[in-house]
């Protein structure tokens, strides 16, 4: 067994030895930069949506050694994020403006690609936002989309977020990540490699040869669905419509298995997600999710059955630092702890939903190396925190490309 069962009291005893101390002592300073503030109480994090400040309390000790572990992790591993908008980059140029997007306020792209470098992410998912135009705020359920889209909006954003994501990469600098070999290089060379993303299928509408297109303009993963329920399956936000995936869903999940798309379950129902599990042939990720608990059964959240079912299928799920169910630090680690428990270590991932989170507990990517570092303080193994923070979406992302 893993996570709470095994870690949770467990404590880090290796750093107790003096030839350990001696070993990253050195490291301390390391440490300080990528984290940069004073570790003090519990008293959770409260500020709003996509916050970028750093963590002011963890609610639990890291310390200067363990800290200085997780730098030292991420010299020697790979790191991924599975879902990311870093800096609102979607916000930017917008052919629109909607109350909602006014409140999430001006982009930043430049402070978070610097922070993706201070806190030595190989890679991350960047993800456009398909029904962006859509959305307005709930008072208990998050977002909602508020009306349809009129034909050709959709793809409309597509093609206009797709060149921001492709402006931003090559103003500040990111690898282009269309492939594995690229996530290794940008982690040797310690740069960060950019994997694109479309959060919502809707703009594929009835197009499958959208699909090929996306693969061509460097897109690698597609969210099915997002807040609003599309032509491809319900949500988990919303009363079924569907009840399920649509026959058109299923031929979009075959045509990006041929194309190489790792197909993202965030937001979808339970139903869609044993709908696509069924008809697809290659691992899939939920990238931002946890596993509900008696005290936090939101609906963005999905059972021990759910997770089970995508990890039987050799998929993978991102543990999300969201204010849905979590009020620390310390208690997205026993997220993480809960999903290894139930889906296992071959199966875990992170996923952080920066720069678009609801009340984040983990705000900044210069906090970073804090989820090795406490994974460690554990008692994880350095090779089963290699597979959370990075291997397993690796994995996944080789198996979807094959030979290509």
């Amino acid at each position: 067994m893993y996570g709470i069962t095994r870690y949770l009291t467990t404590g880090d005893r290796r750093l107790d030895s003096p030839s350990r101390r001696m070993a990253l002592k050195g490291l301390v300073a390391a440490a300080a930069v990528a984290s940069g503030t004073r570790w003090i109480g519990a008293q959770g994090a409260t500020l709003p949506v996509g916050d970028s400040g750093q963590l002011a309390d963890l609610g639990l000790t890291l310390s200067p050694e363990q800290r200085a572990a997780g730098v030292a992790f991420l010299e020697h591993h790979p790191s991924v994020d599975t879902h990311s908008h870093p800096g609102r980059f979607f916000l930017k140029n917008l052919p629109f403006q909607t109350p909602t997007t006014r409140a999430f306020g001006e982009p930043f792209e430049a402070k978070a690609i610097a922070d993706l470098s201070v806190g030595q992410v190989s890679a991350t998912v960047i993800a456009a936002v398909a029904d962006a135009r859509l959305l307005a705020p709930t008072s208990t359920q998050g977002l909602h989309a508020e009306k349809d889209f009129q034909p050709g909006e959709a793809y409309a954003d597509y093609r206009s977020q797709l060149a921001q994501m492709t402006a931003m990469t090559a103003d500040h600098r990111l690898i282009a990540g269309l492939s594995p070999g690229n996530i290794v290089t940008a982690h040797r060379r310690h740069v960060t490699a950019a994997i694109f993303s479309v959060e919502g299928g809707d703009f594929i509408e009835d197009q499958l040869d959208r699909v090929h297109e996306a693969f061509r303009d460097g897109v690698r993963a597609i969210t099915l669905v997002h807040y609003h329920i599309n032509q491809i399956g319900d949500i988990q936000t919303e009363p079924p419509v569907h009840h399920g995936l649509t026959q058109l869903g299923r031929t979009i999940v075959r045509e990006m298995n041929q194309t190489g798309v790792i197909i993202d379950l965030a937001h979808a129902s339970f139903e869609v997600t044993k709908d696509v599990l069924q008809a697809s042939t290659k691992p899939v990720m939920v990238s931002h999710t946890n596993l509900s608990t008696p005290m936090a059964n939101h609906p963005r959240l999905i059972s021990g059955e759910h997770a089970k079912l995508v990890a039987e299928a050799g998929g993978i799920i991102g543990s999300w630092p969201s204010g849905f169910g979590l009020s620390s630090f310390a208690d997205y680690i026993d997220a993480i702890m809960r999903l290894v428990d139930v889906a296992g270590i071959d199966h875990t991932a992170i996923g952080t939903d920066m720069d678009a989170n609801f009340k984040p507990v983990l705000r900044s990517y210069r906090d970073w190396s804090l989820i090795p570092a406490a994974l460690l303080a554990r008692g994880m193994h350095q090779a089963e925190v290699a597979k959370i923070m990075g291997g397993n979406f690796l994995r996944v992302f080789r198996s979807n490309l094959g030979q290509r």
